[in-house]
């Protein structure tokens, strides 16, 4: 660059002029500011401490039956459905004997006969001193033994038609066969619950369930109902199920209030916490994700870290270096900083003087 072109470009710098934004008196730093809060008394006291889970209404063991079929059979009829409730005594399916059913039958009062022609032949032997008392006692017991097996076969409904009904006042949870299907002995025909013996089968979390045990208070809502019922812990597992982690609780219900196979949650009641019991809003969480309060001392904010031991509902359990006497404040707690003034949109609580 020319001399020349060095003395014009010193020349515009020298006459350049900077003009600034003009300072107002409302963009100072103003020490007299303050926050319009609300303000509650700090006070000692507890919360339950609940644990929370959910689960299906089941019946228990005692009120539950799997009804198999007795023999190898067919289906004749099925006189319930899905969900039904019926009384005790009630017919709940009709089988007929299979074709081996019914051959097993036959052979029974076939062996019957011929043990029965036995003993008979053998008394009057006995009677000629042709055979032994021990001879006659083999042919009676044969007789007996195909007497037993006949009579168990009949029991079964080997012999025709067989009814079987409902062992008690129940409702149908679930049917496994169908008219005209042929069925083995032992096979799964439908499944009973009584109404007056459910329970509530939960899961919780195995860090929670160590805290659970019999008879703990406890509350269980539907989902989507809005009240609750009182109750009591029946069992807490000690293992955690396999398939979702989570040890199974069982809950007692009372009887006519739920259904088997309803969702519900139940609020396990195992203790409680004690400590500062505030609501909910008082705790802020700073930019560390640590909890902390404000409190109102002589007119002046402080900021308190602060422990949440438990929460129930919209209050918490907490516990740190609070000032017992000084308020808690309430709405506009997230604008204040230590050492900001607060103004008062209610009257402080009596007592809660803050010295």
């Amino acid at each position: 660059m020319s001399r020349r072109s060095l003395a014009w470009a010193a020349s515009l710098a020298l006459s350049t002029v900077f003009v600034l934004p003009p300072i107002h008196a409302d963009d100072a730093p103003d020490a007299n500011a303050s926050v319009l809060v609300t303000l509650t008394q700090l006070k000692e006291g507890s919360l339950p401490h609940v644990i929370v889970g959910y689960g299906t209404v089941e019946p228990s063991a005692a009120g539950h039956k799997m009804i198999m079929a007795p023999v190898s059979a067919v289906v004749a009829e099925i006189d319930v459905r899905m969900g039904e409730e019926v009384p005790a005594g009630a017919p709940l399916i009709r089988l007929t004997p299979s074709p081996a059913t019914a051959a097993s039958y036959s052979q029974a009062k076939s062996a019957l006969s011929v043990a029965e022609r036995l003993v008979a032949s053998t008394r009057k032997l006995v009677s000629g001193h042709l055979a032994t008392a021990q001879q006659l006692a083999d042919a009676e017991k044969s007789e007996s033994d195909a007497r037993s097996q006949l009579q168990a076969l009949d029991a079964e409904g080997a012999g025709g038609l067989h009814v079987i009904r409902a062992p008690f006042r129940a409702i149908v949870t679930s049917l496994s066969t169908t008219s005209g299907a042929i069925v083995a002995e032992g096979a799964a025909l439908l499944d009973l619950a009584a109404p007056e013996n459910l329970v509530l089968n939960v899961g919780v979390v195995p860090a929670q369930a160590g805290d659970i045990r019999a008879n703990d208070k406890a509350t269980v809502q539907v989902i989507g109902a809005s009240q609750s019922v009182a109750t009591k812990v029946l069992l807490s597992g000690a293992v955690a199920e396999a398939d979702t982690g989570l040890v199974p609780v069982q809950i007692a219900l009372p009887p006519g209030r739920f259904l088997p196979g309803e969702m519900a949650q139940a609020a396990i009641i195992t203790g409680e916490m004690r400590g500062y019991v505030v609501p909910h809003e008082a705790v802020l969480v700073n930019d560390s994700g640590r909890p902390y309060v404000v409190q109102a001392v002589n007119g002046v904010a402080h900021k308190v870290s602060v422990r949440v031991l438990d929460a129930h509902g919209d209050q918490d359990v907490i516990a740190g270096a609070l000032n017992a006497r000084a308020p808690l404040v309430l709405t506009g707690n997230h604008q204040l900083d230590d050492g900001m003034k607060v103004r008062l949109a209610n009257t402080p609580p009596a007592g809660a003087a803050g010295k």
